[in-house]
């Protein structure tokens, strides 16, 4: 198998890199890939019902997109500073991991302004130390409780759609760039995968009878780092939280034992359940850190399938994906996807790899 990043490079052109979501969540366009015979099938995602039954399993990532995008204003300059917040390190100190941006008007001591939308300074952060080339550790100073600081936060930040779809965030985006079963707080980027499904469409599911066991994994935007290296066994990848509760293991475990089809809905929950394995190959339930970077060869122990986004040339996502349908398989797929236009990336269509 191969491990080299070159050989997840492709060119994709830049039309087929979806700006904005499809009309309906379940409307939008699913690639199938059979994995045993090679054959590719063109269908909506509404389809993916057709291909599971009762006792299946299909497991989701409910974390919740929150709005990690801040605007404010340095001391003395009034200089506008973009702050993605990246990571609570401690509540009760409000310190946080953030990016900043331009990061070079950002040094430690700085302090910046945040203000409402009528223009009141309802929030002052101070740079305490520098992580990376715009990384920084800022302590948020505010009198009042966690969930009133939740709440600043929440009518301060924007919805933190990915930057190269080079627009503001619109009303849409409030609603589609989260899922349907979106619960747990502390994603600052969306589990794609799982955009595409809508209330009809789960319910559809559970009358078949599959179980819709609920992972949470918060997703980073580590996930989206670009690779820097060719040996692919030299990348690491940023940790995020995981959590996999009792009934969902139980749930998993129950369908991997009888056969059934256990359903990975995107890289963030492949990534979660193989970060959690008993030495019997089954699902252990629990909470952590995973950093887990999956690339060629790699034995996946837990899913037996699928459901992921098209994903963009030398990412993790893309080699996650490769690897677990294969890379010449892969490479066909997508070779038919640029052909037939489909959409790319965040927004955009979807693959069931069988």
């Amino acid at each position: 198998m191969k491990s080299k990043l070159s050989f997840f490079d492709f060119e994709l052109p830049k039309e087929l890199v979806a700006q904005y979501p499809s009309k309906e969540r379940d409307q939008s366009r699913l690639m199938v890939v059979h994995r045993d015979t090679g054959k590719i099938e063109h269908r909506i995602f509404a389809d993916i019902k057709e291909y599971f039954e009762e006792g299946d399993a299909m497991i989701l990532n409910n974390t919740k997109v929150f709005p990690a995008r801040l605007y404010g204003r340095k001391e003395k300059t009034d200089a506008r500073i973009e702050v993605f917040l990246l990571r609570e390190l401690n509540d009760h100190l409000r310190l946080w991991d953030v990016m900043v941006d331009p990061a070079r008007k950002i040094r430690v001591g700085n302090k910046l302004y945040f203000a409402n939308a009528q223009g009141k300074d309802v929030l002052v952060a101070e740079v305490l130390d520098n992580t990376t080339s715009r990384g920084r550790t800022m302590r948020f100073n505010f009198n009042g409780t966690n969930e009133e600081f939740k709440q600043v936060i929440k009518e301060l930040g924007h919805t933190p759609i990915p930057k190269y779809l080079n627009r503001d965030p619109e009303e849409i985006d409030k609603e589609r760039y989260q899922t349907v079963f979106a619960k747990d707080a502390g994603a600052v980027a969306a589990p794609t995968a799982g955009l595409h499904f809508s209330r009809k469409l789960l319910k559809e599911l559970e009358l078949i009878g599959v179980d819709l066991p609920q992972i949470t994994l918060h997703v980073g935007l580590g996930t989206f780092r670009s690779i820097d290296v060719e040996d692919l066994s030299k990348h690491k990848m940023d940790a995020e939280y995981y959590y996999i509760g009792e009934e969902v293991a139980e749930v998993v475990n129950r369908a991997k034992l009888a056969e059934k089809n256990v359903c990975a809905i995107g890289t963030t929950v492949m990534r979660t359940l193989e970060s959690s394995v008993t030495a019997e190959h089954l699902l252990r339930a629990g909470e952590g850190w995973t950093n887990l970077f999956v690339y060629p060869p790699f034995d996946f122990r837990i899913a037996n399938r699928m459901v992921t986004n098209f994903h963009m040339p030398k990412t993790s996502l893309v080699i996650m994906t490769a690897t677990f349908a294969g890379l010449e398989l892969l490479q066909e797929a997508y070779a038919k996807a640029i052909e037939e236009k489909y959409r790319f990336f965040t927004y955009g269509d979807a693959m069931l790899i069988l």
